[in-house]
């Protein structure tokens, strides 16, 4: 029994240098978060409208392929991606909703009237539970949605221009197909 207890520690090292292995693959992207929700409908929510107007709400999003951005007006990388939803807004014409993560509705208002507005709607998520209920990690996050309701793509972190184009509008382009 004592032997036994001698190669614990050696079998608790295999076991961590396995997950090690594993995790530092090859074909592995670290950045890439992974979400539960992919191919799942997206949550259900109701929120207050930002922009004044009827509420934003997870039914008016049906029917059509949409981008939804999770943004705080504290949030430095949110001031970062904000000129590539401008870009996307204006150039590529993606309808892009957003939802203020925990943000006072004056600061969100003052970001978006000082840096321009990229988004159809804009939803109040005072309390944070629309963000918990899409898994969010941290503002900001963007999350593709098609015309049934099932999220296609998550991207964390503020979308580089670099991103749009290799993943994010090409499969808006695939997910616009009949």
């Amino acid at each position: 029994m004592r032997k036994l207890l001698y190669l614990l520690p050696l079998a608790a090292f295999i076991a961590l240098a396995g997950y090690f292995a594993w995790a530092l693959r090859s074909d592995r992207d670290p950045h890439e978060l992974p979400s539960a929700l992919i191919d799942k409908p997206a949550p259900e929510f109701d929120l207050a409208s930002l922009l004044g107007g009827d509420n934003v709400a997870s039914s008016s999003l049906r029917g059509q392929v949409v981008v939804v951005n999770f943004f705080a007006s504290w949030c430095v990388p949110c001031r970062l991606e904000h000129p590539v939803l401008m870009r996307l807004a204006n150039q590529e014409k993606v309808a892009i909703t957003g939802i203020a993560y925990k943000d006072k509705p004056e600061a969100a208002q003052k970001l978006l009237n000082d840096s321009g507005n990229p988004y159809r709607r804009v939803g109040l998520d005072l309390s944070g539970r629309t963000g918990i209920d899409f898994g969010v990690y941290g503002v900001p996050e963007t999350y593709v949605i098609d015309k049934t309701g099932r999220i296609r793509k998550k991207f964390v972190g503020p979308l580089s221009p670099e991103a749009v184009d290799r993943d994010l509008l090409p499969l808006l382009r695939r997910l616009e197909q009949p």
